[in-house]
């Protein structure tokens, strides 16, 4: 009887729903505060780094607790975003070459107290020599903040907003030039034009970037 009185969870997809509409709103508002508010004070002068870009680096426990989040935060995105590149590569490779050891093989390393360590040679050498290869490449941008500028400006709106749009569209069968098909189309043309004007300012950026070029210097 107890059981009839407990209140059945949500289901997931409007658990999901929930947390994108959440993330999605504190991210917008704190980016969109760093963004205007120091565009409000220091214009075209505002540095990309907020904390240390005005030459002083104080407090220290400040920048020290941005920097963990930024690198927790990187850290986190490299292993999401690279794990369907690592299938992707690992799965040919295995299909290309089915009686090959270094490929499919798999050894066995023992951890005390836990299940042994299913280790396979190509998975080790092939995500060592990536991750030195993309460690490398990223040393060699001095321009941090206009590339990853003009990688979200390219990103922004194929995969925010016009594809999301279209799904949306399609999914719950809105009627073409229909008030609201009218608005969503107005909302991804607007934003079609911010993702041009982003990516011409970031394009611009590292241009003034090359002439003062410096291999493995960062600056900001």
């Amino acid at each position: 009887m107890e059981q009839d009185t407990i209140k059945s969870p949500p289901a997931e997809s409007e658990t999901m729903s929930k947390a994108t509409l959440i993330s999605v709103l504190v991210t917008t508002v704190f980016y969109m505060l760093c963004g205007c508010f120091g565009y409000a004070s220091f214009g075209d002068a505002s540095p990309g780094n907020l904390l240390t870009g005005f030459g002083f680096y104080n407090p220290f426990w400040l920048i020290d607790i941005a920097n963990a989040g930024i690198v927790i935060h990187l850290v986190g995105a490299y292993q999401v975003y690279c794990q369907p590149l690592f299938s992707f590569v690992e799965s040919h490779a295995a299909a290309r070459f089915p009686n090959s050891d270094f490929m499919s093989r798999e050894f066995e390393v023992p951890i005390p107290g836990c299940k042994p360590y299913r280790l396979n040679l190509f998975r080790l050498v092939w995500r060592t020599i990536f991750v030195i290869l993309s460690t490398v490449i990223a040393m060699l941008l001095p321009f941090f903040n206009d590339i990853v500028g003009l990688i979200g400006a390219i990103g922004f709106w194929p995969l925010t907003v016009y594809l999301p749009v279209e799904m949306y569209i399609t999914q719950t069968k809105i009627p073409k030039w229909g008030i609201k098909w009218i608005g969503l189309q107005m909302l991804s043309v607007a934003c079609f034009v911010i993702t041009i004007l982003a990516a011409a300012g970031s394009i611009a950026g590292v241009i003034d970037d090359l002439k003062v070029y410096k291999p493995f210097v960062t600056s900001y």
